[in-house]
């Protein structure tokens, strides 16, 4: 199984649903809370292109964030990407 990292904000509704689908998907990921800490944002935006939560990554992919994660699974693509 990849690893799987995601960036998050305590507060973020997108966050939460985020992490939802993946623990509903029993998978572990690593969490990184970028809440406080502007450089952990600035390197997550350096990775991502991104400055918005949550930005996701499986394995070596940039999935994004919470929509593009939700529109993987509709699409029957994400249980691909979580067990290779």
């Amino acid at each position: 199984m990849p690893d799987i990292v995601i960036y998050t904000s305590a507060w973020c509704p997108y966050c939460i649903r985020a992490k939802h689908l993946l623990a509903d998907k029993g998978v572990s990921f690593e969490e990184i809370v970028v809440d406080g800490k502007p450089d952990v944002r600035a390197d997550m935006a350096r990775k991502a292109g991104k400055t918005s939560v949550p930005q996701i990554w499986i394995g070596d992919r940039h999935v994004g964030g919470c929509d593009n994660l939700v529109a993987l699974e509709r699409a029957g693509k994400l249980d691909a990407l979580l067990n290779p």
